[in-house]
């Protein structure tokens, strides 16, 4: 696993372990996977941020991507977008 994968893996659960719910593996893969949607679209740190803040409002039945869910899912993309300070 190279280097930058296991920083943003390990960022992931950090991130995880301070909301409500416990992060998964499911809910890793699905992060690490919105983070590379997004890489070069912001500061790294910010887009970890917004991909966990986005799987963390997902139902745990969701079986869209996170890039896919937020499409269609515009206050929940508009408040993470703030939280992780993106723009």
């Amino acid at each position: 696993m190279k280097p930058v994968t296991m920083l943003l893996v390990a960022a992931a659960f950090a991130l995880a372990a301070g909301n409500a719910r416990a992060a998964t593996t499911d809910d890793v893969k699905w992060i690490n996977q919105c983070v590379k949607d997004n890489k070069g679209d912001a500061a790294a740190d910010v887009v970890l941020k917004y991909c966990t803040c986005m799987n963390n409002k997902m139902s745990e039945n969701e079986t869209q991507s996170i890039t896919q869910w937020e499409k269609t899912h515009v206050a929940e993309r508009k408040a993470c977008d703030k939280e992780a300070g993106w723009k």
